[in-house]
């Protein structure tokens, strides 16, 4: 399941300068995950962000999650 979800992520060079945006529209993953880390609900998201479904949130999420298991992570938490 985590492969479909993270090919609703992408990254184009010419849409929001190459960073990962869900499903190619001009909503950067980092953002979501702010919003998520900001303690507000997916439903709340959702009804701010429209175009946005559920399993663009869960894939921000996983995108999240694989990107914590490399070991570039180290650097973001020493």
């Amino acid at each position: 399941m985590s492969q479909n979800l993270l090919s609703r992520i992408t990254r184009k060079p010419d849409i929001c300068h190459g960073k990962p945006t869900i499903r190619g529209l001009r909503y950067p993953v980092d953002t979501m995950l702010d919003l998520l880390a900001s303690d507000i609900s997916i439903d709340e998201i959702l009804a701010d962000y429209p175009d946005l479904k559920r399993e663009d949130l869960l894939a921000c999420l996983e995108y999240a999650a694989q990107l914590s298991r490399t070991k570039k992570s180290q650097k973001i938490i020493q």
